[in-house]
């Protein structure tokens, strides 16, 4: 019985239950503590550790591992370090972009507090979507097909996803899963591990959001420290799903990932 919940299929079924449960918990938590932002952090946080023993309770005790290279603290500082300053930097890059082309003005800054709203949903989305996709779903496929397939498999289903976001469209989950897809699963392909990954996630859904007051997959923008304005073409854009559907991202974290 053992060997039937380790294996790839049940891995996938079993433990992607259990995360996409914690999940839905955390959203509700989220939800909850909307107007308490610092709160909802806390409360994001503690979910978060929940996972990741969830995870690595599920490799030692089904998988029989006695280690989980993939969470390993050997290569966290630095990674999610790299990962951070990666994901930062590219979608400054982005916006810089639009800037240049007048696409994206500056019409002023909000207070310091501003920041604060957007630490939940960066580590909720970045722990438990990297542990899920990357974690999960890329691992129990490359163990049965290779790694091309997992990362066919985990980048397409990482961006369908996307279509159950408030303005979620076709077009951006294509995009997610060609741009994100690649780079994050490159990410763990070249590390081994899910920390860059997680570093990379983290900091470019805050960065959009508690920075540049911008959309993050076709969810309802929030405000962040800079107040804009963004007038151009939708292929410049992302229009309502926001700039991870403009050609900008999709050049510049495609060629990252690659």
């Amino acid at each position: 019985m053992r060997r039937i919940f380790a294996s790839p299929p049940l891995r996938i079924l079993l433990l992607g239950f259990l995360l996409v449960w914690l999940m839905a918990m955390n959203g509700e938590v989220m939800f909850s503590y909307a107007a308490e932002p610092s709160k909802a952090a806390m409360h994001v946080i503690a979910i978060a550790i929940a996972g990741f023993a969830v995870y690595i309770g599920h490799a030692h005790f089904i998988e029989q591992r006695p280690v989980v290279a993939e969470l390993g603290p050997q290569g966290l500082g630095r990674q999610l370090g790299i990962g951070l300053l990666i994901g930062a930097g590219l979608y400054t890059a982005c916006e810089l972009l639009l800037m240049a082309l007048g696409v994206y003005r500056i019409t002023g800054l909000n207070p310091p507090s501003y920041l604060i709203p957007a630490v939940g949903m960066a580590i909720s989305s970045s722990v438990f979507e990297e542990l899920l996709f990357r974690g999960v779903l890329f691992r129990s496929v490359e163990a049965w097909f290779g790694s091309w397939a997992a990362l066919a498999v985990s980048s397409l289903a990482f961006g369908l996803t996307q279509l159950m976001n408030p303005q979620g469209t076709l077009e951006g989950a294509l995009f997610i899963a060609v741009e994100a897809g690649i780079l994050l699963a490159g990410g763990y392909m070249l590390t081994r591990q899910l920390w860059l990954s997680i570093g990379f996630h983290m900091a470019w859904n805050y960065t959009q959001s508690a920075i540049f007051s911008s959309i993050v997959s076709g969810n309802e923008a929030e405000p962040g420290l800079i107040r804009s304005t963004v007038k151009g073409p939708t292929l410049l854009t992302g229009g309502d799903f926001g700039v991870e559907s403009s050609l900008f991202a999709l050049l510049v974290c495609t060629t990252t990932g690659w």
